[in-house]
């Protein structure tokens, strides 16, 4: 969990932290986006980085109880990644700045790579990986549902959020398939 969070900054953590602040936080788009902006921390973002933490800690060890840690934390890894591109493909930047502005939209052929990448991912894990992709699918389409009513597109803190949930869904899907 520690080397998840050094290799990334936290980056990923701070985008699903900065997101339930501003989307729940705020009551229009434009104090939406600010709040996700805003280098604080609210009571929504500390309330959903310890729910987050806290689910990956659960499915991690349970994991490693059951000896099926290292496939289930490769595809999260893949999987959740992958999706974010498609995010980006799907949804229109919120703001005319940042990180995911600077970034650009992806072009088809990059987020057909990705989604060939999440699929190789799952596949190693067999039914299990397909449980997972499709999961992770959904809930990547839920966050970015959630991103579209919220602030009319996605910004790299929803790419993070999508990271971050997906990640999770995976690990649970996962630990679900050793019960």
């Amino acid at each position: 969990l520690l080397s998840g969070v050094l290799s990334t900054g936290a980056l990923h953590e701070d985008g699903l932290a900065d997101c339930a602040d501003g989307f729940w936080g705020g009551w229009n788009v434009e104090r939406r986006l600010e709040i996700m902006k805003d280098s604080q921390i609210g009571a929504y973002g500390v309330i959903v980085l310890i729910l987050a933490l806290g689910m990956k800690i659960v499915a991690l060890a349970g994991l490693l109880a059951a000896g099926d840690a290292l496939g289930a934390v490769l595809a999260a890894a893949v999987l959740s990644r992958a999706v974010m591109v498609g995010v980006m493909y799907i949804l229109p930047n919120a703001r005319g700045s940042g990180l995911s502005k600077r970034t650009g939209h992806p072009p088809r052929e990059a987020t057909l790579i990705a989604g060939g990448l999440a699929l190789a991912a799952a596949m190693l894990l067999g039914l299990v990986g397909f449980l997972a992709l499709l999961f992770g699918v959904a809930a990547a389409a839920t966050v970015a549902l959630v991103a579209r009513r919220k602030i009319k597109g996605q910004t790299g803190d929803v790419l993070g959020a999508t990271q971050q949930v997906v990640e999770i869904t995976v690990l649970l899907t996962c630990l679900a398939a050793t019960q």
